[in-house]
């Protein structure tokens, strides 16, 4: 039978699962049995919230974690809410008519929270229990018909309706039974005696007593009752108040008097003795922090008082005089607990991202904040507020929930991560505050593009250097990390010729080191640009650039030329001279070229003649070749010369060329109006130095022209190099020559044999200081001219013929 009942009430707790949820100032409300099965539903709560159930996955529907989270769950294929965990309202809510917990749901993208409160329903799970399983009374003899003796009251963790509602009496012939049920004091039973009693006749009764509550089927407890006739004291202690009311502080010290109850006894003598005690009641897992005096009544605390724990306390005092049986009064006492400003606020922070991006929009959520404080009253009104961030603010969300936002511009790269602090402060006096850290990490976006160190970077490389060398590293920056840091490099061509830069370098994408694809001759190439462009791996991707000029140092790979009109070694040249002529006579001007430029271009020249002859001479940077003494009829007819001319380079290279002078007495006449005066080297007439500074002007204003063409020629090609240019020896018809060479600095050197000297121009990029005077072989001087652009077409004047 009674399983059948507890199957019945099984099913009808299952039906009030579904019962009535009311929606209440925004507020979602259902009801739920404790002790139901995991799994039963409570209610659909993403249709009660107007909530799409497709996207409750993609929102991360969840419930926010809190104290009560652990009992509920919800299906987020269907939005149905169940119950996730054995619910016992009586461990939930002890005491309290009503157990109403809170759970707070979230959805994403957009934010929306709200709150559900559930009603947990209490079931008749619990039976009526006595402090003690048995209790002895003793009444004497002389008790009257009428009197009344309060018997100990039955707890039960139910409430409302299943807590205890009734007391039953086993059948007897003396005493029956009164039961109290009021507001105030609860549901009590006193036993009447019916009959009076006759110790000698009867000196012990036992009593059952039952306690019912009101469940159905109801549920019982029984308390057994052993009374003891015992010789008369027939006046019981008698309390003032039947009630006594008072408020205490919360955290009162021990040994604070709380308040003192007076009962007197209209008997005499140790009948009249009056023992003050509290008497034990129902719910015996709780202990009461209060001890009563016996002698004078004075209630104090023996132990914590805590609002947050208990609001209120309910004693009851039992007066017993020293009578022979003894007689006892009772009264209550309720205890009202003022709150005190004790608890510090609670804070609760639930993140909503791993990590923030430093590009978040304004007003994006970070996380969510929830407070609380214990106290009651403005004690547990909290106040909230970021006390370390200028970036983020505190948005009210929804109840006691904040919401952490963006409020300024992120930069990763000068702060990767937040540590904010928030503090929440109570209202009470004084008020108490906590805080709370919260690390936001943030995470990298592509805002800045690589860098390089220098926008323009010059490289010398020198000529014929092995194919495959590695010319120069570059190397670019960024900001950004992992993929957005990830830099790929790459050549961009801008010179305009018909030669593409792969023909001439490539780049290791990853490393950014520049190999060279050929090896490079300065006598064609000189120089040459393009431009490099570091792009990262970020989405989108960003990049820059930077100019690279590639110089061509020359090295000494060129031999110097033997110039028309005289061939190379392997031919025959010849001069004829008279045998008249004098010291100091022209003879013959040998003339050379070298590709190459600087040192490596300029030229010497040496002469070697036949052994014991020692009759001519050679100017060492003019290349005159001049008798140094006058014929005798000793020296021979045909003088076999042999003229090297070597460069300056490391190491030095020569080209020789031979001449066969012929002594002919037969032109000597012919000869004399040019050559018969000899001319000393260290002479320097007035003539010559007119004609020097004629040739001089001469030149100054050729250069002059050839820098302003060359000007005018740049700038229109907006500084676009030439990738070869070849040295070329121009011969005219007036017996002048021209050699083009490209460089940056010549030298115009003067010869100082008067009007068989030349004005020559030299490329010298490793000349003395400007302006400096150097002196040469033969006592020419030069003196370097100013710096001339590139490409330049350099004239060589010849005043010789």
């Amino acid at each position: 039978m009674d399983l059948s009942l507890n199957v019945k009430y099984r099913l009808i707790g299952t039906v009030l699962l579904f019962c009535l949820w009311a929606v209440s100032s925004g507020q979602t409300v259902y009801s739920v049995t404790e002790e139901v099965n995991t799994g039963t539903v409570i209610g659909n709560v993403a249709k009660d919230l107007n909530l799409n159930v497709q996207e409750l996955e993609s929102r991360m529907f969840q419930i926010v974690p809190g104290t009560y989270s652990q009992y509920f769950k919800v299906d987020l294929k269907t939005g149905l809410l169940m119950v996730n965990d054995r619910i016992d309202r009586d461990e939930l809510c002890p005491d309290r008519l009503k157990c109403s917990v809170k759970i707070e749901v979230i959805a994403h993208g957009p934010t929306y929270m709200r709150q559900v409160d559930i009603n947990v329903l209490d079931i008749n799970d619990n039976t009526p229990t006595f402090p003690v399983p048995s209790y002895s009374l003793n009444i004497t003899e002389h008790a009257f018909q009428g009197d009344r003796f309060l018997l100990q009251v039955a707890g039960d963790a139910d409430i409302g309706s299943n807590s205890v509602k009734t007391y039953r009496l086993s059948p007897n012939e003396y005493f029956s039974l009164d039961v109290q049920n009021s507001d105030e004091q609860g549901v009590s039973a006193e036993l009447v005696l019916q009959k009076a009693l006759d110790r000698e006749k009867q000196h012990e009764i036992q009593l059952i007593l039952t306690a019912l509550d009101g469940g159905k089927p109801p549920k019982s407890g029984t308390l057994d009752i052993t009374v003891h006739v015992i010789d008369f004291n027939d006046n019981a202690p008698t309390f003032r108040n039947s009630l006594y009311k008072t408020k205490l502080l919360e955290n009162a010290l021990f040994g604070t008097s709380v308040i003192t109850v007076n009962a007197t006894d209209d008997d005499e003598g140790q009948n009249a003795e009056i023992i003050y005690s509290l008497a034990r009641q129902g719910n015996v897992k709780r202990k009461q922090p209060f001890a009563i005096h016996p002698d004078s009544g004075v209630i104090t605390v023996t132990g914590v008082v805590d609002f947050e724990e208990t609001p209120a306390y309910e004693l009851r005092v039992q007066a017993m005089d020293k009578g022979n049986p003894p007689r006892v009064g009772h009264c209550k006492v309720l205890i009202e607990v003022v709150d005190l400003n004790d608890n510090t606020p609670e804070m609760s922070i639930t993140p909503l991202l791993n990590t923030l991006p430093e590009d978040a929009k304004l007003q994006t959520a970070v996380a969510m904040i929830t407070v609380s404080d214990r106290d009651a009253g403005k004690n547990g009104v909290v106040q909230c507020k970021i006390t370390d961030s200028s970036l983020f603010k505190l948005e009210s969300s929804y109840n006691n929930y904040l919401s952490l936002v963006v409020d300024g511009p992120l930069d990763r790269e000068s702060t990767p991560q937040y540590n904010v602090t928030i503090t929440a402060t109570d209202e009470g006096s004084p008020p108490l505050s906590s805080s709370g850290i919260f690390t936001i990490h943030i995470s990298d976006v592509n805002d800045n593009a690589p860098t390089f160190q220098e926008p323009v970077m010059n490289v010398y490389l020198k000529e014929n250097s092995a194919v495959g060398d590695k010319i120069i590293q570059v190397t670019a920056q960024d900001a950004d990390i992992k993929e957005n840091a990830d830099i790929t490099y790459t050549l961009i061509d801008v010179n305009n010729n018909d030669k593409p830069l792969s023909n001439c370098i490539s780049i290791n994408s990853a490393t950014g080191e520049i190999y060279s694809v050929k090896s490079f001759n300065f006598e064609e190439t000189k120089q040459f640009r393009f431009v490099i462009q570091a792009t990262d791996s970020g989405t989108p991707a960003l990049s820059s650039s930077a100019s690279m000029n590639i110089f061509i140092l020359d090295e000494n790979d060129n031999s110097p030329v033997i110039l028309p009109p005289y061939s190379d070694q392997s031919s025959v040249n010849s001069e004829n001279i008279p045998y008249s002529a004098e010291v100091g006579y022209f003879v013959a001007k040998i003339r050379a070229a070298d590709a190459d430029s600087g040192y490596n271009a300029l030229l010497s020249y040496h002469l070697a003649e036949p052994k014991g002859t020692n009759l001519f001479r050679i100017g060492g940077s003019s290349g005159e070749i001049r008798t140094k003494r006058q014929m005798s009829d000793s020296d021979l007819k045909t003088h076999p010369l042999v003229i090297t001319v070597s460069d300056h380079g490391e190491p030095p290279l020569s080209a020789t060329v031979s001449i066969d002078v012929v002594v002919d007495d037969s032109i000597s006449h012919i000869q004399s109006s040019f050559k018969t005066r000899p001319i000393k080297d260290e002479e320097f007439s007035d003539l010559n130095l007119y004609l020097l500074i004629a040739i001089i002007l001469v030149t100054v204003i050729l250069l002059v022209s050839l820098i302003t063409l060359i000007a005018v020629k740049c700038h229109r090609t907006d500084g676009i190099f030439s990738s070869c240019s070849a040295p070329m020896v121009t011969t005219h018809p007036d017996g002048s020559w021209a050699y083009a060479k490209t460089t940056q600095q010549y030298d115009v050197c003067f010869s100082s044999d008067t009007l068989k000297s030349d004005v020559i121009v030299l490329p010298s990029p490793f000349a003395p200081g400007e302006g400096d005077l150097i002196s040469i072989d033969g006592g020419d001087t030069c003196k370097r001219t100013q710096t001339l652009p590139t490409p330049q077409k350099l004239i060589i004047i010849n005043t010789t013929r």
